[in-house]
């Protein structure tokens, strides 16, 4: 097949930008934690070199999801966008508890309150992870890749982290001697939002990966493309999965009963044409035709 659709070339190089950023977060978050007397902001340091491996995995199962289809492989390698998908929701699961475990041994250890300046690299690392988390997230979205909207989340995740600590170190300072744990019980809130967002984004990666049925919208979009060409009479039945980025599609149009078996098929090479050209990123589309009721 020569006019094998594929995924924009750009996409894979997405979660590439967030390794340049994490890498250089994670380097600005020990130094700061380290000299501000923060070992809350060290270990969130910590936290984000995992999120380079993370999002290298994503990376990767991009890579292989647009690579063409093979004799071994006739559906190509999309379901890899989905184990990505996958790997990227535990690891945003597993964070979460790395978090919290990491929460509740500062608050059960006595330690002194960070120094002010934290609050500045705290604002800086917000900032900078909702504007990545952001465009991640809508590229991902737009193109429907469950890995790429995980991998945004643990920017999510990232900035919900040191939202809360931001808080929990000003309550500390203002408050004084007492209120040391403030940003530890303050972490603890946000892994509860991280974990709700890790189990959907694990949800929906799974339905992909067992071939569940796309939206009710999108199979009608298909159906009411697949009416607009010329000799399709009625449609029957109508069968689409998910692979990767893009979409396989299964329909089954009726003709003219009289028509010839060279007349059925051209109507259904153009039933097929129309849906791969399409911008509904279908892949292919595999035509059956029937004679009209």
């Amino acid at each position: 097949m020569t006019d094998e659709p594929t995924s924009p070339p750009s996409l894979s190089t997405v979660p590439l930008v967030g390794v340049a950023v994490n890498a250089a977060l994670a380097s600005i978050k020990i130094l700061a934690g380290f000299f501000g007397n923060s070992y809350a902001l060290i270990a969130d340091g910590i936290e984000s070199t995992s999120d380079i491996v993370t999002s290298l995995v994503v990376w990767g199962g991009l890579r292989v999801s647009v690579a063409p289809a093979d004799e071994r492989h006739p559906y190509g390698y999309g379901k890899a966008e989905a184990l990505s998908g996958i790997v990227a929701s535990l690891a945003l699961l597993a964070a979460a508890g790395m978090i919290a475990y990491q929460s509740v041994r500062e608050i059960l250890t006595p330690h002194h309150l960070p120094h002010w300046s934290t609050l500045l690299v705290l604002v800086l690392v917000v900032a900078t992870k909702m504007v990545l988390a952001r465009w991640m997230g809508d590229i991902g979205e737009e193109a429907e890749s469950t890995s790429l909207q995980a991998d945004a989340w643990h920017h999510w995740a990232d900035a919900l982290t040191s939202i809360a600590a931001f808080i929990g170190i000003s309550i500390g300072l203002i408050g004084g001697p007492g209120y040391e744990p403030a940003d530890d019980w303050a972490a603890l809130l946000a892994c509860v939002v991280i974990v709700f967002s890790g189990l959907n984004l694990l949800r929906m990666a799974v339905r992909e990966l067992l071939d569940a049925a796309p939206a009710k919208e999108f199979e009608q979009k298909v159906r009411a493309l697949a009416r607009t060409v010329e000799g399709v009479r009625a449609l029957d039945k109508c069968r689409i999965r998910k692979s990767g980025t893009q979409y396989f599609v299964e329909l089954h149009v009726e003709v003219d009963g009289q028509a010839t078996v060279q007349e059925g098929h051209d109507i259904g090479g153009r039933v097929r044409s129309a849906l791969r050209t399409s911008p509904l990123r279908i892949a292919d589309a595999f035509i059956h035709i029937e004679p009209a009721r």
